[in-house]
C-alpha cells in the first residue's frame, strides 16, 4: 500500500540518543508504549503521520496530545503535557497555606457552616441616642490581647513557610483566674483573621485595634476575630478604634456579623447580623497623624461559655476555595469540561488557580468559533463578597442545567477565583504581601513583585490572540454604597456607542431587587488607569467591568432595607450567566430595546446637566454628539486608592540609594588629573543619570509595552489614553528582582534597578500628577425606576439550540450583532 515506506522499513539504523531519551520520557508518563530504543522504523512511522500516510491507530502511539493545524491535518508535535502537573491531589490533604515567617498561626482548624436566615435581616434603625464611647486606651485599660509578631511599616516580605513563624505559639490572651473570671479571650491568628489588640476598659467593654495590611500602615476595614468565655445575660460593647474610611455603610444601618459555635453545632445556625447601638464616628483622639474613625456596637451572646466570631463580611478563605476546587477535581462529570491549572504562584508561594470551563468541541472549527469570557475575584482580600458571587457563578456554570450546557457550548470561560491568596490568608483588607494595592498595578512590568496580576494580564493577552473576549469582569466589594452595580469604560466611538452599557442594564432587569443600574458608572479616571477593567479595555475588550457588591444590602424592590445573605450573593452569580444568554441571544430584540432605553436615559441626563448650568439647548438631532465624559461624574466614591509606587522591598533599596545620592552631592568636585579620577567622575555622572531616569519611570507608572490601542479607541482624543499609548518601559524587568535586603548596591550596577524618588519631589515637579479622584455624587440614586424593576421580555431563549448540540453551528458567532 505504501511501497516507498515499506522499502524504508527494511533498513535498520542505530537510534538517535536524543530520541531514545525522549521516548523513554514519554513511555514513563504513559504517552508511548513500545521498545525503549527506537529504530529508524518507528521514527519513520511517526514522520509518516505528519504526511498523512499512516492512521493514528498505530499500536505504538496512544497519545491524544497531537496538535492539529487549521486544516484539520495531523501535526506530530505534542502538546504540553499539563495533565502531569495536577493542581490538587485527588486524595489526601490539601496544600496548606503559606504564611510570612513573621506571622504566628494557631493550629486549630477554623470552619463555618453555610446557613440562610429564615427571615430577612433588616438594617439597623438608629434611635439618635446611640452612645459615643470615649476612647480610653491601654493607659487606663487592660491589654487582654496583643500581637507582637506583626511586620511593621518599613519592613518587607522576605520568605514564607507553612505554619508561619517557627517555634512555640505564644498564649496572647489573658489567663483566667477561675470559673468566675468573665474576661473574654480573643484570638485572630488564623486564616483571614486580623485583630491586632484588645483592651478591656470596663467589665463588659472592649476597645479593639485592627492590624493594618502587612508591610503598610494603612487599610483597616476588614475585621475577623474570635472571642471565648462568653456570658449570656450580659451586654457587651465592642469599639474598633482605628478605621480609616470617613464614610461607611454602618452609618446606613449595616450590622456586623456574628457566628456562634454552639448554635452551629446544635441548631445548624451560621452567620447572622447582630448588634445594637451601632455608631460610626470620628475618633477625636489627637495623635498627630491621620484621622481614625470608630465603629461601636453592643451585643448579647446567645450562650454561656460559647465560642463566637465577628466579621465585617461572610468569610471565604483560601482553604475554602481549595476544598471547593478539590470537589470539582474529584467530580468525573465536571472534570470533563472544567480544567484546573496553576496560573502562577504568589509571593508567598501559594497557588493562584486558573479554571478553563467549556464543553469539548467536535471539530477545530467549532472550537475556534467560541468567544471567551474572563472572570476574576478577590484582588482585594477583604472583599469576600466577591468570592460568594464567584461561587454562585461556578455552581451554575458547572451544573447540568440546560442554560449552563448552552453557555459551555458557545463560550470558553477563563476564571481566576482568587487573585490575591496571600492577602486573603493573612487577613489583609486591600494589599498583597508587596504592601501594594494590586488593582492599581495591572500595567506593571515587575513580574516578580506582582506575579498574580502580571500572569493574569498576560493570560488574557494570549487569549486575545486566539479568540475574541466578549466580556471581562472582576468581582469586588463596596463599603459605602448599597446594592450591586458595575463600573465600566465609556467608548467614544459612535459605532459602538452605549454598547458597553447594555450588559449592566440587562443585569438590572434580571436582578431588579439587588442590582442598581443607576449606581453604575462608565467614566475612566486617571487614578483608575492601572485597574483591571481599564487595562483590559485598552487591550481591546469592549465589555470590561468591575462588579461592586455592597457589604450591606439592598434598597430595591422586595429586598429593600435588608442585608444580603450568602444566598443573595450566589444568586447574583447565577444571574450573570442568565444575562450572558440574554446579551448573546440571536434575536436582537432585547439588545435593541436596551439601546433605546439607554438613549432615552442619556438624553434625560443631558437635559438635566444643561438645566443645572442654567442653559436651554435644543438637542434634537445633535444630542448624540456630546461627549459622555462631560456628562458623567466620577465613580461615585468607589473604594479607590492611589498607587503607592514601588513594592515595599524595592522601596527599601530606593532609600539606600537615595542616601548614596546625598553623599555624592556633599563631596567637593576636584580637578580631573588622573585616569582613576576620571573614572570615578564618570561613575558618579552615570549614577545621577540613573536617578533622573528612574524619576521618569516612576511617573510613567511602570507601563508595559503591551498597551496597544484597540480598534474602537484609535480616534479617541482622550488625553489619558494617549498617555498610556506613549508609555514605554526603560529598563529590563529581569533587572528589578532584587528582593533580599542584602542585595548588592554597587553603583556600577545601579542600571539594574528602577527606583522611586521621594513623593515630595514628584509633587513639587508635577503637583497635579497624584491628585486624588473626584468626589462622589451627592445625589441619591439607589432606587431604580419602576419600569426597570422587571424584565420586559420573554424568558424563553434559544428555542432551537436547546434541543440539541447539532444545531449549534447555526450560530457560529452568536453575538456578532453587538458589533454591527
Amino acid at each position: 500500500m505504501f511501497p516507498t515506506l515499506e522499502t524504508e522499513l527494511k533498513q535498520e539504523t542505530l537510534p538517535d540518543p536524543y530520541e531514545d531519551f525522549m521516548y523513554r520520557h514519554l513511555r514513563y508518563y504513559g504517552y508511548f508504549k513500545g521498545p525503549t530504543c527506537l529504530s529508524s522504523t518507528v521514527r519513520r512511522q511517526i514522520e509518516a503521520v505528519s504526511r498523512g500516510s499512516l492512521l493514528l491507530s498505530s499500536p505504538l502511539l496512544k497519545s491524544r496530545q497531537l496538535l492539529h493545524n487549521d486544516f484539520g491535518e495531523v501535526n506530530p508535535r505534542l502538546r504540553e503535557p499539563r495533565d502531569l502537573f495536577a493542581f490538587l491531589p485527588s486524595s489526601g490533604p490539601l496544600q496548606a497555606p503559606r504564611w510570612p515567617i513573621e506571622c504566628e498561626v494557631i493550629k486549630e482548624n477554623i470552619h463555618h457552616i453555610e446557613w440562610i436566615p429564615p427571615q430577612p435581616e433588616y438594617f439597623y434603625q438608629p434611635t439618635g441616642n446611640e452612645k459615643v464611647p470615649e476612647i480610653v486606651g491601654e493607659e487606663e485599660g487592660t491589654v487582654v490581647y496583643q500581637l507582637d509578631s506583626v511586620p511593621t511599616e518599613g519592613s518587607y516580605f522576605t520568605s514564607s513557610r507553612v505554619g508561619g513563624k517557627r517555634g512555640i505559639i505564644k498564649d496572647l490572651a489573658v489567663t483566667l483566674q477561675g470559673p468566675e473570671d468573665n474576661a473574654l479571650l480573643f484570638e485572630s491568628r488564623f486564616e483571614s483573621g486580623n485583630l491586632q489588640k484588645a483592651v478591656r476598659v470596663d467589665t463588659y467593654e472592649y476597645e479593639l485595634t485592627l492590624r493594618t495590611d502587612l508591610y503598610t500602615n494603612k487599610y483597616t476595614q476588614w475585621f475577623y476575630f474570635r472571642v471565648q468565655n462568653t456570658r449570656k445575660d450580659a451586654t457587651y460593647r465592642f469599639t474598633i478604634v482605628n478605621l480609616l474610611k470617613p464614610k461607611s455603610l454602618y452609618t446606613l444601618g449595616m450590622k456586623p456579623l456574628m457566628y456562634s459555635q454552639l448554635d452551629a453545632n446544635t441548631h445548624n445556625i451560621g452567620w447572622r447580623r447582630e448588634g445594637s447601638e451601632i455608631k460610626y464616628y470620628k475618633n477625636n483622639t489627637d495623635g498627630g497623624q491621620q484621622p481614625f474613625y470608630c465603629l461601636t456596637w453592643t451585643i448579647q451572646f446567645p450562650h454561656d461559655q460559647d465560642t463566637c466570631f465577628f466579621a465585617h463580611c461572610y468569610p471565604y478563605t483560601y482553604t475554602d476555595l481549595q476544598c471547593y476546587l478539590l470537589s470539582v477535581a474529584n467530580n468525573p462529570v465536571q472534570a470533563q469540561f472544567c480544567k484546573l491549572r496553576t496560573l502562577c504562584r504568589s509571593l508567598a508561594g501559594n497557588v493562584v488557580y486558573l479554571l478553563t470551563i467549556t464543553n469539548p468541541s467536535r471539530t477545530p472549527q467549532e472550537a475556534a468559533a467560541k468567544k471567551a469570557v474572563v472572570l476574576s475575584a478577590r484582588v482585594h482580600p477583604g472583599e469576600s463578597n466577591g468570592s460568594w458571587i464567584m461561587k454562585g457563578f461556578l455552581d451554575f456554570i458547572l451544573s447540568n442545567s440546560p442554560d449552563a450546557q448552552l453557555l459551555r457550548n458557545i463560550f470558553v470561560f477563563k476564571v481566576v477565583p482568587m487573585l490575591n491568596p496571600d492577602g486573603v490568608i493573612v487577613g489583609n483588607s486591600r494589599c498583597s504581601l508587596a504592601g501594594r494595592d494590586l488593582n492599581r498595578h495591572y500595567k506593571t512590568i515587575l513580574k516578580d513583585s506582582f506575579p498574580c496580576i502580571w500572569y493574569t494580564r498576560n493570560m488574557i493577552k494570549r487569549l486575545l490572540e486566539e479568540r475574541e473576549v466578549l466580556l471581562y469582569c472582576d468581582f469586588h466589594g463596596h463599603s459605602r454604597k448599597n446594592n450591586i452595580f458595575l463600573y465600566g469604560c465609556n467608548n467614544n466611538d459612535r459605532k459602538y456607542w452605549l454598547h458597553e452599557r447594555v450588559f449592566p442594564l440587562m443585569l438590572s432587569k434580571n436582578a431588579p431587587d439587588k442590582f442598581s443600574f443607576h449606581s453604575c458608572n462608565f467614566k475612566v479616571q486617571r487614578c483608575k488607569e492601572g485597574t483591571g477593567r481599564v487595562v483590559m479595555w485598552r487591550m481591546g475588550i469592549l465589555n470590561s467591568y468591575t462588579m461592586e457588591s455592597t457589604f450591606g444590602g439592598s434598597t430595591l424592590g422586595n429586598k429593600r432595607d435588608t442585608h444580603f445573605t450568602t444566598e443573595d450573593l450566589k444568586s447574583l452569580g447565577h444571574q450573570v450567566c442568565d444575562t450572558l444568554l440574554d446579551f448573546c441571544d440571536p434575536d436582537r430584540a432585547k439588545f435593541m430595546q436596551c439601546l433605546e432605553e439607554l438613549k432615552e436615559l442619556l438624553q434625560q441626563e443631558i437635559h438635566k446637566k444643561f438645566n443645572e448650568l442654567g442653559q436651554d439647548m435644543e438637542l434634537e438631532g445633535n444630542w448624540s454628539g456630546i461627549s459622555l465624559s462631560d456628562i458623567e461624574s466620577s465613580t461615585s466614591g468607589s473604594d479607590s486608592s492611589l498607587s503607592d509606587g514601588l513594592p515595599a522591598h524595592l522601596l527599601n533599596i530606593a532609600r539606600e540609594l537615595n542616601k548614596k545620592k546625598r553623599l555624592y552631592k556633599k563631596k567637593k568636585k576636584k580637578p580631573l588629573q588622573t585616569r582613576k579620577q576620571r573614572n570615578e567622575q564618570y561613575q558618579k555622572n552615570s549614577l545621577m543619570r540613573e536617578f533622573k531616569l528612574t524619576d521618569v519611570a516612576e511617573r510613567a507608572g511602570f507601563a508595559s509595552t503591551l498597551q496597544k490601542p484597540h480598534a474602537f479607541s484609535r480616534n479617541s482624543k482622550n488625553t489619558s489614553s494617549s498617555m498610556v499609548r506613549n508609555e514605554k518601559p526603560r529598563l529590563n524587568e529581569s533587572q528589578l528582582n532584587a528582593r533580599d535586603k542584602d542585595t548588592s548596591l554597587d553603583p556600577s550596577n545601579v542600571t539594574a534597578l528602577i527606583l522611586s524618588q521621594s513623593k515630595e519631589r514628584t509633587q513639587r515637579e508635577k503637583p497635579g500628577f497624584t491628585a486624588s479622584c473626584s468626589a462622589k455624587r451627592s445625589t441619591n440614586r439607589s432606587q431604580e425606576p419602576a419600569r426597570d424593576m422587571k424584565p420586559s421580555w420573554s424568558r424563553n431563549r434559544y428555542p432551537v439550540a436547546k434541543r440539541g448540540r447539532a444545531t449549534l453551528m447555526v450560530y457560529p458567532s452568536l453575538h456578532v450583532y453587538t458589533y454591527p
